[in-house]
């Protein structure tokens, strides 16, 4: 786990209530990929997080990536989520609104205006 979240080697000595939000996050992650999951479920990950800690848990989330986890992402971070996935489903009061893949979404800004509201 140290190899994806370095921060959490140095803190290493403090107790969970010790570490900032983001360290917070960084040790669920990293509690969940102890099980092994065959799907690592993130909503809202880096929701209220600094962009360096933000910018570090993308990083994490690409690494994952390319050693072959599958990862369900909820996020509003579109532009991220475009290098990332391979499909993106927007869904809007419980229906599938659109959904199709990165190079679909990144030639449609109108559907991140019009459902997501960047």
């Amino acid at each position: 786990m140290y190899e994806l979240f370095q921060r959490l080697q140095e803190r290493a000595d403090n107790m969970g209530n010790q570490l900032s939000g983001g360290e917070q996050q960084m040790l669920a992650i990293g509690r969940a990929l102890m099980t092994n999951p065959h799907l690592l479920i993130l909503d809202e990950a880096t929701e209220g997080l600094s962009p360096l800690i933000r910018e570090e848990i993308w990083s994490c989330l690409g690494r994952l990536r390319q050693h072959g986890q599958t990862i369900l992402v909820i996020d509003k971070y579109v532009d991220r989520l475009l290098s990332l996935a391979d499909r993106h489903t927007v869904i809007e009061r419980g229906r599938v609104v659109w959904s199709g893949s990165s190079d679909q979404l990144r030639a449609s800004p109108d559907i991140w205006h019009r459902y997501v509201g960047v």
